[in-house]
């Protein structure tokens, strides 16, 4: 049930949020894990800190990684866009083949360090799979739909908006998902160029040759990739009211 996997996120998110208090306090487990470190628990900065300009970044990334990808997906499904759906596509993926920590490093000259030079990196890591995605999505709408659309004198526009965007969220939201991914995982590569972010005890860890920071910070930014993919997931589940509709195999009331 939907109710049960929003409970259970929610109940992750704390548990999240707590491993994050605790976090400074847990010196002893560290110390455990690695006797030879004599700083074992990283405490440069808030844990809570850290975790907010994160979400900035990748938030921020996936935001505008729509605002680009899902126009431009729209553009090529369209009879006067067809023809440049190979060239958005190899655009796209040009992009996205950019190693991040090369766009990093080749966007510091001209934005410096901090989070705009990770922000580029990321938007151009995110916009493939939601231009696939989008792409995907609207060729996947019944032609019966449109043409019923058609029927009813829908306008272009009308159709898009009130039929196809709605008929192709499912298969959107999957893109969105492994962008966010993509987004938060990449975005501790930002670190690198001095931008503040779950990252930052692994690079710092990686300097000081400190595998205790490496993987504190590992830990806390694959766990936030779970929690907002799940979070994504809950969004495009189907609700109870779509499931028990008739017709769509649900239990009747």
């Amino acid at each position: 049930m939907r109710g049960a996997r929003a409970a259970r996120l929610a109940a992750e998110a704390l548990a999240f949020l707590a491993a994050l208090l605790a976090a400074p306090r847990a010196e002893a487990l560290w110390h455990a894990l690695f006797p030879e470190v004599a700083r074992p628990t990283f405490q440069q900065d808030s844990w809570f800190l850290l975790l907010g300009w994160h979400l900035v970044l990748s938030l921020g990334a996936v935001g505008l990684a729509a605002v680009i990808g899902i126009p431009a997906g729209i553009l090529a499904t369209r009879p006067a866009g067809r023809r440049m759906r190979p060239l958005l596509d190899a655009i796209f993926s040009l992009a996205q083949g950019i190693p991040p920590v090369a766009a990093v490093a080749l966007a510091l000259p001209l934005l410096g360090f901090g989070a705009a030079p990770t922000l580029l990196a990321l938007v151009l890591y995110a916009a493939l799979p939601v231009l696939r995605a989008t792409v995907s999505g609207l060729d996947s709408v019944p032609a019966g739909a449109l043409e019923a659309a058609r029927g009813l004198g829908f306008s272009p526009w009308q159709r898009l908006r009130d039929v196809e965007l709605p008929l192709a969220r499912p298969v959107l939201l999957v893109g969105m998902r492994l962008a966010l991914t993509l987004s938060v995982a990449t975005t501790a590569v930002g670190a690198v160029a001095g931008a503040r972010c779950l990252g930052t005890p692994i690079v710092t860890g990686l300097a000081n040759a400190n595998p205790s920071y490496v993987l504190q910070g590992a830990i806390f930014t694959a766990w936030l990739a779970l929690l907002l993919d799940r979070a994504l997931g809950l969004l495009g589940a189907p609700s109870p009211e779509a499931s028990s509709s008739p017709g769509s195999g649900g239990a009747q009331p």
